[in-house]
């Protein structure tokens, strides 16, 4: 069997491979990066003009190793700046198993941006991308899901939305190392970002106000086989 990938759903702006809001200059100094992907959290200096962040999971599966499942969850408060640039992505590949001795990939991606400023060019990147290669039975799921909150003041997540985010997380760990059927799989991931968008709702309507009103966006894109 030839190498697999799932066409890509272009129907929704919220599904599409890549979301980008504003437009962002490459090159500019003074740039803030904050690595690595797998960080729990990390905070840009207010007086940082750009900021930038990628976080990437890679799953990978083979008769060596059937099952291969990881997961990310990152938060990154930037605070006040110019312009942002963020990446999430995720990828899973099953390879070269067979129906009698299937393999399972599961590459899963959580990232929440927080941003502050009244005019912040904003250029968010979305990916996910799942791929049977020459892999029989195999179940191979790829999850990217990106919460962009954009405050006209600086929001800093409390004790109370941080110990609600961690518990999320936990869950997720737990989702990610389960073996129950993709299409389950996927619902229950949904329904934990949906728990997130919940948090990060309730964070932004404590936090001061100002002339703009503050806004909550999830780019999800989910790539698997089985098909959805």
């Amino acid at each position: 069997m030839n190498s697999h990938r799932k066409p890509r759903s272009t129907s929704s702006p919220i599904t599409q491979r890549a979301v980008r809001i504003g437009l962002f200059a490459a090159g500019i100094a003074g740039v803030a990066t904050a690595v690595p992907a797998q960080a729990q959290a990390a905070t840009a200096a207010t007086q940082s003009h750009v900021a930038v962040a990628s976080d990437h999971v890679f799953s990978h599966a083979d008769r060596a190793h059937h099952t291969q499942t990881k997961d990310s969850f990152t938060i990154r408060q930037f605070g006040d700046v110019n312009a942002t640039a963020v990446r999430n992505q995720a990828n899973a590949v099953s390879a070269g198993c067979s129906a009698d001795a299937h393999c399972r990939s599961v590459a899963l991606s959580f990232q929440i941006v927080t941003v502050t400023g009244d005019e912040t060019r904003l250029n968010a990147v979305n990916l996910s991308d799942a791929a049977n290669k020459k892999c029989t039975g195999c179940q191979t799921l790829a999850g990217a899901y990106q919460f962009v909150v954009s405050t006209p003041t600086r929001l800093t997540l409390d004790d109370n939305a941080r110990g609600r985010l961690a518990d999320i997380h936990r869950r997720l760990d737990e989702l990610t190392r389960s073996t129950i059927p993709a299409a389950e799989l996927k619902s229950k991931v949904d329904g934990l970002a949906a728990e997130v968008t919940g948090v990060l709702h309730d964070a932004v309507a404590q936090a001061p106000k100002g002339d703009t009103q503050p806004d909550v966006t999830l780019h999800r894109h989910l790539d698997g086989w089985p098909g959805h």
